[in-house]
């Protein structure tokens, strides 16, 4: 008598259960998911079940407030999310290629490298291929790495800093990142002969959202000296936002001087004269191991690469 073999656990996984996932994921509630993902709160609990029954384990907490994913939950929840986003990136390409349109590319980057090195990549880029749409986001690393890993960016310039999503994610390192004070031209502290740590503490300070690492290793600076950390304190990250701050008040921030450079050279910020050693690790490009790039992100990687090494390479002084 024949035995029976059964598929294997991933090809009883079908793109139903991966939308009923993701919208359990965005909506925490069993009722709306299922609204969400047009079929009744029966039917998609079924569903829940079934798939539940499949993997062997479970991958939602189900109380009285709602749902929450399980460790094994939020596995398959990331991965639901990265699948969906790919058919999602699949279908528009192959309409853009129907259409005979370049494709867009997204690119996710932290701060420094977006004041130099992505601009010099998407100059590259437009001469290349004056059709193709590229997209830029800014924010810090931590949620740039997760757009990315759920599909929606094809490369990050940032910093890995989740170990659990490290084996996903391929990173080639550019550049260090050492941070300097930054303030307006005529700031009250410029004057002091001899500026320390702990003339700091009593500035209104602009600084990354609290789960930064540049917000950590800032307050270990102070925390180090046996200092309080500031107290008045704005969080950005915005770029024009933190330099109309800084020049309309006598706030401070930690910023490579780069990001700056134009505001200081036009004498409206100056580099102030402490040295905070605070170094960020190197930041680089990060795309996801395991998923081939499409032709476009391939060009925009490469955009990148050579832009970095134009960056890099010795300036020659006028006659030699």
């Amino acid at each position: 008598m024949p035995i029976e073999r059964q598929a294997p656990t991933h090809t009883r996984i079908k793109t139903r259960h991966m939308v009923l996932l993701a919208h359990l994921d965005r909506e925490r509630s069993l009722l709306h998911a299922a609204e969400a993902a047009g079929m009744s709160q029966p039917a998609a609990s079924k569903m829940l079940r079934e798939l539940e029954d499949t993997v062997g384990v479970p991958l939602f907490e189900r109380h009285a407030r709602g749902v929450e994913p399980t460790a094994y939950g939020a596995i398959f929840v990331r991965r639901a999310h990265a699948a969906l986003a790919e058919l999602r990136r699949a279908q528009e390409e192959v309409e853009a290629l129907q259409r005979g349109d370049r494709y867009r590319v997204a690119i996710g980057s932290v701060m420094s490298p977006a004041t130099e090195l992505l601009p010099r990549a998407i100059s590259l880029l437009t001469q290349r291929h004056p059709q193709m749409v590229v997209s830029v986001e800014m924010d810090t690393s931590r949620p740039l790495v997760k757009r990315l890993l759920d599909g929606h960016l094809d490369v990050v310039i940032g910093r890995i800093l989740d170990p659990n999503s490290a084996a996903d994610l391929s990173f080639e390192p550019l550049a260090e990142e050492p941070h300097s004070l930054i303030a307006r031209s005529g700031h009250p502290l410029s004057r002091r002969r001899h500026l320390t740590v702990e003339d700091l503490v009593d500035c209104t300070w602009l600084l990354p959202p609290g789960d930064s690492i540049l917000r950590e290793r800032l307050n270990a600076m102070f925390l180090q000296r046996g200092l309080q950390l500031p107290a008045r304190i704005v969080e950005s990250s915005s770029v024009p936002m933190i330099t109309n701050l800084l020049r309309s008040s006598d706030m401070v921030v930690a910023l490579p001087e780069d990001v700056v450079r134009p505001y200081c050279d036009a004498g409206m910020l100056r580099v102030m004269p402490i040295d905070l050693h605070v170094r960020m690790d190197a930041y680089g490009l990060i795309t996801r191991r395991g998923h081939p790039l499409s032709p476009d992100a391939q060009e925009a990687v490469q955009a990148l690469s050579e832009a970095w090494q134009a960056m890099s390479r010795p300036q020659k002084s006028p006659g030699t």
